[in-house]
């Protein structure tokens, strides 16, 4: 188990992109030949979580990729070097809609239009005026998305928990390299028990 210890009054759960491009398997990704099969694998454990960090008060933050031809620069497009994906997660389309995740009306959605959430978003706006101190990580994918706004958390000073169980990648390499260096380099990494486990109040 992890040396790790959180305080569910200055903490937040951080869901990046569940979303039907990513996620179904008739998405986006799936469709560029991308494996999502760790997703489902693991929902379950995701669905759980939330319900437990209701539980907790815990705040949950929902963070979904909205592209649009307004925050499509140039640079930005060079990402996909020719290949199909222009259509991802466009406003106002079944694939930018959650999977099989409903968030209520106490739950917090944050739209980000780059890999981290951090970039241009009323994220660090909302954890500060909520006096967050810890983020634990969830969604997809481990080591682009999750990984990019982890670390851009951590630099921002807040302590990084990320949820093995609750994470998902495209293959299970990228996914177990993306564990190794951010329990390395910016903050822990744990499964659901040995978080729940390791509260403090």
């Amino acid at each position: 188990m992890n040396d790790i210890e959180w305080d569910p009054h200055s903490s937040a759960l951080i869901i990046v992109d569940v979303q039907n491009d990513y996620c179904h398997k008739d998405g986006n990704m799936a469709k560029q030949d991308l494996d999502v099969s760790m997703v489902s694998e693991m929902m379950p454990n995701l669905k759980n979580m939330i319900s437990s960090l209701k539980e907790l008060s815990v705040p949950i933050i929902y963070v979904k990729t909205i592209h649009e031809d307004c925050t499509d620069s140039k640079t930005w497009l060079k990402r996909l070097k020719g290949k199909s994906g222009k259509d991802l997660c466009r406003k106002n389309t079944w694939g930018a809609e959650f999977f099989e995740l409903s968030p209520n009306d106490t739950d917090i959605i944050v739209v980000k239009h780059r890999y981290s959430a951090f970039i241009n978003t009323r994220l660090d706006s909302i954890l500060r005026s909520l006096k967050i101190e810890t983020l634990l990580m969830a969604g997809v994918s481990t080591n682009i998305c999750v990984e990019s706004t982890a670390r851009d958390g951590f630099m921002m000073d807040y302590d990084i928990i990320l949820l093995s169980e609750c994470t998902a990648a495209f293959s299970k390499e990228a996914h177990e390299m993306t564990l190794q260096t951010i329990d390395q380099f910016f903050g822990s990494v744990a499964t659901n028990n040995e978080v729940l486990q390791s509260i403090y109040v």
